[in-house]
């Protein structure tokens, strides 16, 4: 007994030296060690324009397989919402953003199949540009790349499906072709598996 103890007590001075400011991110593998352990909560970022399209960007990891999502990221340690929307606004399409408080929905997700990245709380703010998104990381055209952004007048056949399934009562079609945005503000928690879609998972991408 003392000998587990005294094992756990060197494992966890290692995770504690390997990650000395966790406000500043776990890394990948920390990260995926404390998704084991505890939900992660995330923020998605709601960005319809004028013209009734939705801002999405383009994820390909091992986790979700290639397709659009709305963009999010996981909470840090002692990080407002705020904070983690503006980052996610920043790092993924480069500019800035203001938000309406509560979140239009906050849902649990649970994945049976998975122990990594297998339980969130995804929480989605309707949001407003403040600028445009960097031009740089938009996708003008072909097959998109990881980290760029489009607009979607409609809800785009590739959406990852977890957001499908998050999200995807969110959004009808008008007679015009727009994205327009409906269902009730919260939601009940859902379950995915990685038999749906390939390799869907339960959340956004770890800062």
């Amino acid at each position: 007994m003392n000998d587990a103890v005294n094992e756990l007590d060197a494992a966890i001075r290692t995770i504690d030296r390997a990650v000395p400011d966790p406000r500043l991110g776990l890394g990948e593998r920390i990260f995926h060690l404390v998704s084991r352990l505890t939900p992660m909560v995330n923020v998605d970022l709601l960005l319809p324009g004028a013209d009734g399209a939705i801002l999405m960007t383009w994820r390909a990891d091992p986790f979700y397989g290639p397709g659009w999502h709305i963009p999010g990221g996981v909470l840090r340690y002692k990080e407002s919402y705020a904070e983690r929307i503006a980052a996610v606004a920043q790092s993924e399409l480069g500019t800035r953003v203001e938000f309406d408080e509560p979140p239009r929905r906050v849902t649990p997700v649970t994945n049976p199949e998975r122990a990594t990245r297998g339980h969130f709380i995804s929480l989605l703010f309707d949001c407003r540009l403040l600028e445009p998104p960097d031009p740089a990381l938009r996708h003008a055209g072909g097959a998109p790349e990881h980290g760029q952004w489009a607009w979607h007048r409609e809800r785009p056949p590739d959406l990852i499906p977890v957001h499908e399934r998050l999200y995807g009562d969110l959004f009808r079609t008008n007679g015009t072709g727009s994205v327009v945005l409906t269902g009730a503000r919260g939601g009940s928690g859902i379950r995915v598996s990685d038999r749906e879609g390939g390799r869907s998972t339960n959340e956004t991408h770890p800062r």
